[in-house]
């Protein structure tokens, strides 16, 4: 799985856990997959701890101090007591009005530009709200092999699903269907009654959905279908829009059911096979999907079928452009940036993955756009920011099985700009800190620091095994969050983050150095042992800059928040409940008075 993806997954569970909110969520997954039905959700989603938990959850979004038609973010209720703010978000909750929302155009590397609504700041707090109360209820319900916009999956669980069953189970045909405008024609009618057969009955939380449906969109009036992009809760609802498809396909085949009861579903499909039902396995990634077949009949058949369905139970029409049938071993299909299509090897079709040729003409105009910002601006946080890209590209891309040709040629085509650009700039003394050497150590090609900062090789991408989702893995059981946490053990998101995030306040120093120790620490906090997260871990001054000190490697240390509250507070009550909630043993007391002592506090 893809680093960048595993970034605010365990952070997300610590805030559920902190406001209290897993055990109710949990709840209603196990109701839901018991075919409950929900008729008093408001209850949750006006409870004080679930509109904590929705601020928390938006304030760690970067997208918190955009502003929607008020011109208000999140700053707005920095100040604002808790109780008060809880009682603003229940009261309008209680005779729901949403404001109008804000629409950017943003462009698409095509030319043409996609519309996105950003409501304002109180209305997605408030959809956040709803999404956490659903989100749990509606994972009950959806189909296994959807993998957009739903917890713990990504694209590279839907290209290694793909790739499985080209290689495994031998389907060489594939059904590529385009929806028209999906996202802006949905049917708001047939929506509200897909959540109902959800088990979703709480018509005073249908009744607030179908309002933020209409809201008001500035410059255009008021929509009569559509889940508008930019809204938070619109991911989910086009996911509720399309899990209808997802099992009607699946009922075809993989799902079909049979009189008899087989202890094996490799019998039972032994079995069906030698009826009237042709083999079908879908993949879908939001409203991008690929139906996998063993022959173009059963393809060109299941084709048909599903256009005709599209527009009979959904109202969705096709882009006949866009939509077609393809034989993977003579043409590549395009699927999330990847082209897949297998060849002979070894008396045997096995699939090859490459960058598509959209992607690979996307990321050199991203590379080079950088390379210009470098040129213009002349200082090294434009260089971390340039192998913040690279190191995002690599990891998206690494599951393809031919990546290496395509990084290759990408680097070739970028380096001419590079030298002409930057010429200047470029040193061939390499400064290697421990990230670079960790990820890109065993690279033997030409080495360029730019601004003391030794960029990261465009050509060092090697291809890893696209990873499958592991059935177990689930936020709303206690075994499926044991496995989130395990497999969530390591550091390289962590440094991923803060090649992402650099502070351009910050000096180059302080940027290269806070990822060299990070690595160096093994993304453990220095005082507990324990594993740093995301939105809890603070790198600290040993001797603070105010006395003289500086951004050297070894005047730096990564604790975690509660850590670093300690080795700064003065009050005695304070130190004593943060005390509490850390497992300090004699060697973490004794770096906590060490580095209290630096900062000029007594020891505790």
């Amino acid at each position: 799985m893809g680093e960048s993806f595993k970034l605010e997954k365990r952070q997300s569970l610590r805030n559920n856990e902190y406001y209290t909110m897993q055990s109710i969520f949990d709840k209603l997954y196990g109701k839901s997959t018991e075919g409950f039905k929900f008729n008093n959700l408001m209850q949750y989603v006006t409870s004080r701890n679930n509109i904590l938990l929705a601020y928390r959850n938006i304030k760690n979004n970067k997208g918190s101090t955009t502003c929607g038609t008020d011109k208000l973010d999140i700053s707005f209720f920095k100040d604002m007591t808790t109780e008060k703010f809880v009682k603003r978000i229940q009261n309008k909750l209680a005779n729901y009005t949403p404001k109008s929302v804000r629409r950017v155009e943003i462009p698409k590397p095509n030319g043409k530009t996609r519309p996105l609504g950003i409501p304002c700041i109180e209305d997605r707090i408030i959809q956040q709200c709803i999404k956490q109360i659903l989100e749990p209820i509606c994972e009950a319900k959806f189909y296994k092999h959807s993998y957009g916009f739903r917890p713990n999956r990504s694209t590279e669980h839907a290209i290694a699903r793909s790739m499985h069953l080209m290689n495994n189970a031998h389907l060489h045909y594939v059904v590529d269907i385009d929806i028209k405008g999906f996202f802006d024609n949905v049917s708001h009618s047939k929506l509200k009654k897909q959540i109902w057969n959800l088990g979703i009955q709480d018509k005073n939380l249908i009744s607030i959905i179908g309002k933020i449906l209409k809201s008001e969109i500035q410059g255009i009036g008021i929509p009569n279908k559509g889940t508008p992009q930019g809204g938070i809760i619109s991911p989910l609802l086009s996911n509720i829009a399309l899990n209808e498809l997802d099992w009607w396909i699946s009922s075809q085949w993989e799902t079909f059911k049979t009189n008899y009861k087989y202890s094996a579903k490799s019998h039972k499909y032994r079995a069906i096979k030698k009826g009237d039902l042709k083999e079908i396995w879908l993949v879908r990634y939001a409203d991008d999907f690929k139906i996998f077949c063993r022959d173009y009949k059963t393809a060109f058949k299941i084709f048909r079928a599903t256009k005709m369905w599209l527009k009979e139970r959904l109202d969705l029409d096709i882009s006949t452009e866009k939509s077609k049938v393809t034989n993977l071993r003579k043409n590549y299909t395009e699927y999330l940036g990847f082209k897949l299509m297998v060849k002979p090897k070894h008396n045997k079709y096995v699939c090859q993955s490459r960058m598509c040729n959209k992607a690979k003409k996307i990321t050199i105009n991203k590379l080079k756009n950088q390379i210009k910002e470098i040129q213009k601006h002349g200082n090294s946080r434009e260089v971390l920011k340039l192998n913040s890209m690279i190191l995002g590209m690599h990891n998206y891309y690494k599951c393809a099985t031919k990546i290496t040709y395509d990084f290759r040629e990408i680097n070739f085509l970028v380096t001419k700009t590079l030298e002409i650009r930057l010429k200047p700039w470029i040193s061939n003394k390499p400064q290697f800190t421990e990230t670079y050497k960790r990820l890109y150590g065993n690279y033997k090609g030409k080495i360029r620091t730019i601004n003391g900062i030794t960029m990261f090789p465009i050509y060092g991408c090697k291809t890893s095994n696209a990873m499958h989702l592991h059935r177990d893995i689930c936020n709303y059981t206690k075994p499926g969050r044991n496995k989130i946490h395990q497999n969530l053990r390591g550091y390289k998101h962590l440094i991923d983050y803060l090649l992402r995030t650099a502070n351009d306040d910050n000096t180059a120093e302080l940027n290269d150095n806070r990822i060299s120790l990070i690595a160096g620490q093994q993304g453990k906090c220095y005082v507990t042992g324990l594993d740093l997260e995301i939105g809890n871990m603070e790198c600290h001054h040993k001797k603070q800059k105010c006395d003289g000190s500086t951004d050297e490697y070894k005047n730096l240390v990564w604790i975690c928040g509660e850590a670093h509250k300690i080795v700064h507070c003065t009050k005695l009550d304070t130190i004593k409940n943060y005390l509490g909630l850390l497992p300090l043993d004699k060697q973490g007391m004794n770096r906590v008075n060490s580095l209290r002592k630096l900062v000029g506090n007594s020891v505790i």
